[in-house]
């Protein structure tokens, strides 16, 4: 049992299985509800949840931990990981939780938390919530039988969702005429981003839009994005957009099949932004493992670049220091502050829609302005403890770096999977594949 319940993003782990147990869930349930509790006003949560077979088993239980500690329930089944803050705010509901484990497999899932102002907990406040789950007498926060909660569906909550992101699409311009291979996973956008796309007038073509509680990330969606590259050359479609399982990240490709880094997409996000005046800061948020070559981009553009740690919510932090209302993840987590606080796949990939409809070119021909380095990802399986933990191997990583001046190194564990992550991005590809060789082996010795 690892005495660690959060990762970078929420709990997270196979189900059924500890973390990620009936009894987890309904302590997380207990123990969050008691933590959000300001005074004598009814309470209420919202739950949502994507389409894992262990939904099942997950939400029940977190509903119950909920209404033990008197708070009332808002459930509305699956949806989007960023329809949650959203429905918080126009429910001036105390929290949210999405039951999810985004792009993971469908034998896996999480819980995510988000505050009343749609947020998701900072580390502070994650280890609290973690104290009083492991740590305490949580039966003595049950309420008497006459305080308890009530649970109730919310009906409306799709086309809330719906109305919602097709706000942050620019007036006057339309889809039609646009064909689009859409790609949902198998998971939480399955039946609302067709119906975004269809009443914004495009020609869809739908995949991975048939969940069964199994399929979810299989083989589709936002990591396995080659089959949205066959059907849009099959198709002739102008542009493909794969989602994840929640559908928090977006994957682009153009109309020859080819996969546009996630790098380009905030660029082209930024830019567009910046011409319509309403981007804020100055510059856009990126994470550690975004290329160099975006920042040599916007900075050709009059707009900074900084840097967070991995993770949405780190991205969302910085963009509040600095007053920006873009940022953006290499793997397709976009946030735009003006629609939501968290990464939200539609609402990114309307934007580039929108520059589509704009331009009225081929997305080929202005999705990759600049030249981005050699950059290798390697992910190192390992079985017990976290090799990182090792400082003599901390030590010998920095000594294999020391040897490559000109490269930009970032070696990291998962926060979600018993994976180490190797980042190696340098001007020079052969530099790149050395380095990354070197490291890759030296870890993958004591995984």
């Amino acid at each position: 049992m690892s005495s660690r319940l959060f990762g970078t993003d929420g709990i997270r782990g196979t189900a059924n299985q500890y973390p990620m147990t009936a009894e987890i869930a309904m302590k997380f349930g207990m123990a969050a509800g008691h933590m959000f509790t300001k005074d004598e006003y009814r309470h209420r949560v919202l739950i949502a949840k994507d389409t894992r077979l262990s939904g099942y088993l997950i939400e029940p239980a977190l509903t119950s931990g909920f209404l033990s500690v008197g708070i009332d329930v808002v459930l509305v089944g699956p949806i989007p990981t960023p329809a949650v803050p959203m429905l918080i705010k126009a429910l001036r509901a105390d929290m949210g939780v999405m039951i999810s484990a985004s792009h993971n497999p469908f034998h896996d899932n999480g819980l995510k938390l988000f505050d009343n102002t749609g947020q998701k907990l900072n580390d502070e406040y994650e280890n609290k919530l973690q104290d009083l789950i492991l740590n305490s007498n949580l039966d003595s926060l049950l309420v008497a039988p006459d305080k308890l909660g009530r649970a109730k569906r919310l009906e409306d909550a799709h086309g809330r969702y719906i109305e919602h992101v097709k706000r942050s699409f620019p007036k006057g311009l339309s889809l039609a005429g646009i064909r689009i291979v859409l790609d949902c996973a198998n998971g939480a956008a399955y039946q609302i981003a067709p119906a975004i796309l269809w009443e914004l007038g495009a020609d869809i073509v739908k995949i991975g839009c048939e969940p069964d509680g199994f399929n979810i990330n299989q083989h589709c969606g936002s990591t396995f994005p080659e089959m949205l590259a066959q059907k849009v050359i099959e198709t002739r479609a102008d542009i493909g957009i794969a989602l994840d399982g929640d559908a928090d990240r977006v994957v682009i490709c153009d109309e020859k099949g080819k996969v546009i880094s996630g790098d380009y997409v905030t660029a082209m996000i930024a830019t567009h932004m910046k011409e319509q005046g309403i981007l804020r800061g100055d510059g856009v948020v990126v994470t550690q493992m975004s290329n160099t070559g975006l920042d040599k981009y916007l900075e050709a553009n009059g707009l900074k670049t900084y840097r967070s740690p991995i993770g949405d919510r780190y991205v969302s932090e910085k963009m509040q220091e600095h007053h920006c209302n873009l940022g953006g993840e290499q793997s397709g987590h976009i946030i735009l502050e003006d629609f939501s606080s968290t990464g939200d796949g539609m609402v990114a990939a309307l934007q580039v829609l929108a520059c589509l409809a704009k331009k009225g070119k081929p997305v080929s021909d202005f999705a990759r302005p600049f030249n981005l380095n050699p950059q290798l990802l390697r992910n190192i399986k390992f079985k017990k403890n976290n090799p990182l933990d090792n400082k003599n191997l901390q030590k010998q990583i920095l000594s294999i770096q020391s040897k490559y001046k000109d490269a930009r190194v970032l070696v990291r564990k998962s926060g979600t999977e018993k994976l180490i992550r190797v980042m190696v991005e340098s001007a020079n590809s052969l530099t790149v594949d050395n380095l990354a060789n070197e490291i890759e082996n030296l870890v993958a010795s004591i995984a």
